[in-house]
């Protein structure tokens, strides 16, 4: 079994490289439509993206997503690009499942990465379901513990352990013992689908449970239904994972669903997000950070540098987008939906 967790990381990995059609491409945040300003009465360079999170600054409401973690030297090296490109730009990072470093110590090293991002915003990561087998908050504080991170991700993931040759499926009772571990933890706990989305029936039980913090994690991305499905074929198992592979709740319809929850709640975004223009169009709809992690992937195989690049990119559309809206600072930007032209769109 540490070898089957281990080995899992790296097959992820290959497979989102060969293929294409794991990022589903829903482009879901066409359907926002966003006025534009002809005098935005103001300069370009007055733009100021940057905000605080969690007490720290960031240059813009980026957060380089959950990817991966291992004992293997690409997946080490992965999670040491990444942590030097946001400690460049200024931007927060999330590690992948630490539950290999439980199974597997050599493991441990992958998330060692507050020695490369001495000032960033690290978020460390569980899922959710191990709880039910054998977790706790011992588990959880020494997941922090390893990354030296300042807030805890547990990820709900019960389409990709269904599909999953050896997944983990007993979800009963979570929200109680997330609830219990949030208010007994020295950090803050995050929660996060991995692309189904969160449903406000979800959001409205883990806010009953404690929980201040939700990454909605929506459908429209990658689809991890579909990376675990190649695996079911190496059992000679059935195609259950592209039956379900655009399973889920599309991200900025679980934005617009949250606002009878979001002065209870912390949104982070992510699922689907594949520009600075999604990004801001994430940001007026309630999300306080955007995630992404598919566009970092092969970059982070190749260098900080090329992830520093894909990063300034995004900022550079984020930035263009507040200054065609008029908008020179985030917060004028944050639930704003006067800057939509449709904020009741649907989805085609």
């Amino acid at each position: 079994m540490d070898e089957l967790t281990n080995d899992r990381k790296l097959e992820h990995i290959n497979i989102i490289n060969s293929d294409d059609s794991v990022d589903r491409r829903k482009n879901y945040f066409d359907a926002i439509h966003l006025k534009h300003r002809a005098l935005p009465e103001l300069a370009l360079d007055e733009i100021d993206p940057s905000l605080h999170f969690m007490g720290k600054k960031l240059s813009f409401p980026l957060l380089i997503s959950s990817m991966t973690g291992g004992s293997q030297d690409t997946v080490r090296q992965i999670n040491i690009n990444l942590a030097l490109a946001a400690e460049q730009t200024g931007v927060a990072l999330g590690v992948g499942s630490q539950r290999v470093m439980f199974t597997h110590p050599d493991a441990r090293s992958s998330f060692t990465i507050r020695q490369y991002a001495p000032t960033t915003l690290l978020f460390a990561n569980l899922g959710a379901v191990q709880l039910n087998y054998g977790f706790d908050l011992h588990h959880c504080a020494e997941a922090v513990a390893a990354v030296g991170a300042d807030a805890l991700y547990f990820h709900l993931n019960p389409l990709q352990e269904a599909v999953q040759p050896e997944g983990d499926v007993n979800f009963s009772g979570l929200a109680e013992k997330i609830g219990k571990i949030a208010a007994s933890l020295n950090k803050p706990v995050i929660i996060k689908e991995v692309g189904a989305g969160i449903s406000f029936e979800d959001a409205k039980l883990l806010v009953d449970h404690g929980i201040k913090y939700i990454d909605v994690a929506g459908s429209g991305g990658t689809s991890w239904s579909r990376i675990e499905n190649f695996r079911r074929k190496d059992n000679n198992q059935d195609n259950l994972g592209i039956l379900f592979q655009d399973w889920g709740n599309p991200t900025p319809l679980v934005l617009r669903a949250m606002h009878p929850l979001k002065s209870r709640i912390t949104l982070l975004a992510s699922g689907g997000i594949r520009s600075g223009l999604d990004m801001a169009k994430a940001v007026i709809l309630g999300a306080s950070l955007c995630g992404l992690a598919k566009p970092f992937l092969k970059p982070a195989m190749e260098s900080a540098q090329a992830v520093v690049e894909v990063v300034q990119r995004l900022k550079r559309e984020f930035t263009v987008a507040m200054f065609l809206m008029g908008i020179k600072k985030l917060d004028d930007m944050q639930n704003n939906e006067a800057l939509m032209w449709n904020p009741n769109f649907t989805l085609v």
